[in-house]
């Protein structure tokens, strides 16, 4: 971080009607080589901000940052939106090709989403370019988000693409349960990256680790992440793997987090046509309450472009290609489950492409009784389930060990089809 000396200190005060008034200040210190912006005493109206290197931004206790709703201020670019190349509004806080960057304080980020998500359903998903992200920063490198509050994301709210060395400490998510595509960190593609100490509460998935799709330009891996001490309060997943991963996702810890009415808990989702490798994940000491499934492997999710085609949900097998996908060598121990809603855990692997190497173990998971028949996993034709234990198809050595499950109403591994070598030690 380049230091020049005396910060500058904006003051909302008079400006509120400036949407450049915070772009201007970054300009400024762009110019100089970099510094330390800091926004205190108010709310500041602004449209879409560019980063630039060696920048500290601050936002202090008692300052906002609300973005407008018009789309004037929101430059149309090229970009990664749900894991392709496609024209999308510049996010709100936007870096590409950055070094050096903090953001910190504990002041609010907000994405003032309303507009973009209402625009979003009456059109049908069918919008002039995708919305914007509340936070991008691509291609970049030493990056540090530590302490802010992000609420009222257009989309996704925190989307580091692309990025070495990034840290997320210590922030906190809020978006609307029925926000569409709402996610609460989205790291795409990055090397090297720490989501620690922080909550989520969002209208999609909490964590979602991606790669890309099939029809991503480059494929660029993601791998060495770690997620720990983080509380997951409401999303569709806690932490999830995919559905865009065609790049690799590997060496992922995950540790030391609670769930509370999460949906699934942990979920890795793909298909046929992805191609990619999921592979080498530890998750420990995670507590989760009031979920539909706590674990989900599928093979053969159909949400999104082409996910109504035969091969994605064909249960017969095809030709391995560079389109199939795997997941392989996952460690999951010391899980604490209540109030299960569908079953305890769905692997469902491809009959040409196994799911390897899976160990679950000394966990417990609490099945709930009041609760009405309810699919776990999204494919076609998933069962409606209640008080189920695991349901297992197309895996290979795969173990399960010192696991209690009560209140189920069948035996504990209830589907057990074409499994090679399936250890049970219950």
């Amino acid at each position: 971080m380049v230091d020049n000396g005396k910060p500058i200190l904006l003051s909302a005060n008079s400006q509120n009607d400036d949407k450049y008034y915070v772009q201007r200040a970054i300009d400024q210190l762009k110019s100089s080589g970099g510094g330390h912006l800091i926004l205190s005493g108010g709310t500041f109206y602004t449209g879409s901000l560019q980063l630039c290197s060696n920048l500290h931004l601050t936002v202090e206790a008692d300052a906002k940052l609300v973005f407008s709703d018009d789309r004037h201020y929101y430059p149309v670019i090229t970009s990664r939106w749900e894991g392709k190349e496609t024209s999308l509004y510049r996010a709100c806080l936007f870096a590409d090709q950055v070094s050096d960057v903090i953001l910190d304080g504990s002041g609010v980020i907000n994405g003032n989403g309303f507009s973009w998500w209402k625009e979003f359903h009456e059109k049908n998903k069918q919008v002039d370019h995708a919305r914007p992200y509340l936070l991008s920063i691509e291609h970049s490198q030493r990056i540090k988000i530590k302490d802010l509050q992000f609420i009222n994301s257009p989309s996704w709210t925190l989307h580091p693409f692309d990025c070495n060395d990034c840290l997320i400490d210590g922030i906190s998510v809020k978006n609307p349960f029925d926000s569409p595509n709402t996610d609460g960190v989205d790291p795409e593609s990055c090397h090297n990256l720490r989501i620690v100490n922080s909550v989520f509460d969002v209208g999609d998935d909490c964590i979602a680790i991606k790669a890309g799709t099939e029809d991503a330009f480059q494929k660029i891996s993601c791998e060495n992440i770690v997620i720990s001490n983080c509380n997951m309060l409401y999303g569709h997943g806690g932490v999830v793997f995919g559905s865009e991963m065609s790049g690799d996702i590997r060496n992922v810890t995950i540790s030391n987090c609670t769930f509370t009415n999460t949906d699934r808990g942990i979920r890795f989702k793909t298909r046929r046509g992805r191609g990619g490798t999921i592979e080498n994940i530890t998750i420990t000491n995670i507590t989760m309450d009031n979920v539909l499934c706590p674990i989900v492997m599928n093979l053969y999710y159909f949400c999104g472009e082409k996910g109504k085609d035969k091969i994605v949900w064909d249960k017969n097998p095809y030709p391995i290609s560079a389109i199939t996908p795997a997941i392989k060598h996952i460690r999951i121990s010391q899980l604490s489950v209540m109030h299960i809603q569908s079953c305890v855990g769905l692997i469902y692997g491809l009959p040409e492409m196994p799911i390897e190497d899976i160990s679950i173990s000394n966990s417990s998971f609490y099945l709930d009784s009041n609760c009405s028949p309810k699919k776990p996993a999204m494919f076609a034709e998933a069962p409606k389930l209640s008080q189920k234990g695991f349901f297992i198809e197309n895996t290979k050595n795969c173990r399960l060990s010192n696991i209690i499950i009560s209140n189920n109403n069948d035996n504990a591994v209830f589907h057990n089809t074409a499994n090679e070598n399936l250890m049970l030690n219950l």
